[in-house]
């Protein structure tokens, strides 16, 4: 059984991680009560935990899927193939395959998705960008605000070409160190990759209105002339 790390405990979103291939780490979470994490509480788990904790300076996977479909494009879909049939999945790649799609499967990822058609999003767009508006929505600017206040300028967008049959790959959120780039480019499922999972607690939602994020407390010190003190106070708040 994949060992559990639970790295953030209740106080907004709620977060654990398995070091495992993608079918027994989703397993093990789910087990614990964890769904695999999307994109957008991704971002606002970077965000509540600062650009240096683990959960910032590691990637993991995410829920999303990337779908690539001949002569129709590589589409980002919120309901990605791969985490209703993870085993099927996670086996193709052990054979160095690839998880092809059925025309249904296709349709019913396409009806929720966003065509990426770029290399990079610069973060001072991201409230702008479709993709990153569809990818992190109503956290999108703050996320992009995050990401620059970071030292990143944009955000890269790996992708692998497209093949004669439809197919699908996971979405990987890559770490800060790395531009936490849109990685839908990985055959990898079978190795022991990052599957985080989140699950937000009875006091963690009763909280959540009051939860600030370590880069708007900076904000908010530095407007009252008090910069300086944020990683002081963030600590306390955290105890």
């Amino acid at each position: 059984m994949a060992q559990i790390n639970v790295d953030i405990k209740p106080r907004g979103i709620a977060s654990a991680y398995v070091e495992a291939p993608f079918d027994e780490g989703k397993e093990a979470l789910a087990e614990q009560g964890y769904k695999i994490i999307s994109l957008e509480e991704n971002a606002k788990l970077r965000m509540q935990e600062g650009k240096d904790t683990y959960v910032s300076r590691n990637g993991n996977w995410v829920k999303e899927g990337v779908i690539y479909v001949l002569n129709k494009g590589i589409f980002l879909a919120k309901n990605s193939p791969i985490m209703a049939d993870a085993k099927k999945a996670t086996d193709c790649h052990r054979k160095n395959q690839e998880f092809y799609l059925t025309n249904e499967q296709v349709e019913q990822a396409l009806a929720d998705s966003v065509e990426l058609n770029v290399e990079s999003i610069p973060t001072n767009r991201f409230a702008d960008d479709k993709i990153t508006v569809y990818a992190f929505g109503d956290s999108a600017k703050e996320y992009g605000e995050f990401l620059k206040e970071a030292g990143i300028n944009e955000m890269p967008v790996y992708l692998a070409n497209i093949g004669e049959k439809p197919f699908a790959r996971q979405m990987w959120l890559g770490d800060l160190g790395n531009w936490s780039g849109l990685s839908g480019d990985g055959r990898y499922l079978d190795c022991s990759g990052r599957v985080r999972g989140v699950r937000e607690s009875a006091e963690g939602a009763a909280k959540n209105f009051e939860a600030y994020t370590p880069a708007q407390i900076a904000k908010a010190l530095k407007s009252k002339g008090l910069s300086g003190i944020e990683n002081i106070l963030t600590e306390a708040l955290r105890q």
